[in-house]
């Protein structure tokens, strides 16, 4: 956030320099107590710390706002664009290779096309930068979409955050960790997760915090396999506590009314024709 952020003993190890910049000036008082002309007016001093330290390798990022403010409205491309230019040429001026990009959107203005845009841009401008993080909160439900334009991404689990600052609060919330690592799956990027366990987490960390977490598979489950198929004979599930059977089992429903007389049995379904 500023440079006492990496100063010791807090950040003892941290091994990598970056620039950072706050597309909206109003946010960036609100959250950091700082203008965007002192943000720029650190730039320098931050590339010297890298420079005496050996590095070679920098990062820029635009934080916190990069697509929207709540404040002042969209950014476009083309600003965001000179942002990173200014701070590129003032890395190579030092010696040294811009190899990673951040790109924050606390405030959930992030479309699928505009991330993809933006990415895009910046690989087909500086080749040598191979490392993307983008910092996405779901507040407008289109970050898990973005996930399209790039897959690095930080997420929490049961997509707790906010943003008191921002004017949303707890609205401002985060792509779910275990909903991102369900679509990749489905997609089949494999996470090496066993999908129910981050849903165990997000139940307990429920518990903890009070109140229900934003994501959905944590209520839904992941899409069934094989032996995690639902019972056919299941009786109506209403509740979300109901619907927790996918890890509790018949327990979770338990006393629900069953509308059916006689047994389910369906060719698609042979387990059920075995008797």
């Amino acid at each position: 956030m500023n440079a006492r952020a990496f100063t010791p003993p807090l950040s003892e190890q941290v091994q990598e320099y970056s620039t950072r910049f706050d597309m909206c000036d109003v946010f960036v008082q609100r959250n950091n107590n700082r203008t965007q002309a002192q943000q720029m007016a650190s730039w320098p001093k931050r590339i010297k710390e890298a420079r005496a330290r050996g590095v070679t390798e920098g990062g820029m990022s635009i934080a916190s706002n990069a697509w929207g403010s709540n404040w002042t409205g969209e950014f476009t491309l083309e600003q965001r664009m000179r942002v990173f230019d200014r701070m590129y040429r003032m890395w190579a001026d030092a010696g040294i290779t811009v190899k990673r990009v951040g790109l924050a959107d606390a405030m959930s203005w992030n479309m699928p096309h505009q991330v993809e845009r933006q990415l895009a841009a910046i690989k087909e401008r500086w080749p040598s930068i191979n490392d993307f993080n983008l910092h996405l909160h779901n507040g407008r439900g289109t970050a898990l979409a973005s996930v399209y334009a790039a897959l690095r991404l930080q997420t929490s689990i049961g997509g707790m955050a906010g943003c008191p600052y921002c004017g949303n609060g707890r609205a401002a919330m985060m792509i779910a960790t275990e909903d991102l690592m369900h679509m990749l799956e489905e997609m089949g990027i494999s996470t090496g997760v066993d999908l129910y366990k981050p849903v165990e987490v997000v139940w307990l960390a429920e518990e903890i915090v009070g109140h229900s977490l934003y994501g959905f598979v944590s209520k839904a489950g992941p899409r069934p396999r094989y032996d995690r198929l639902y019972p056919m004979d299941m009786p109506r599930i209403e509740t979300l506590e109901q619907a927790k059977h996918f890890i509790l089992g018949p327990k979770a429903y338990e006393g629900a009314p069953s509308p059916w007389k006689t047994p389910i049995t369906s060719y698609q379904r042979p387990d059920s024709l075995v008797k």
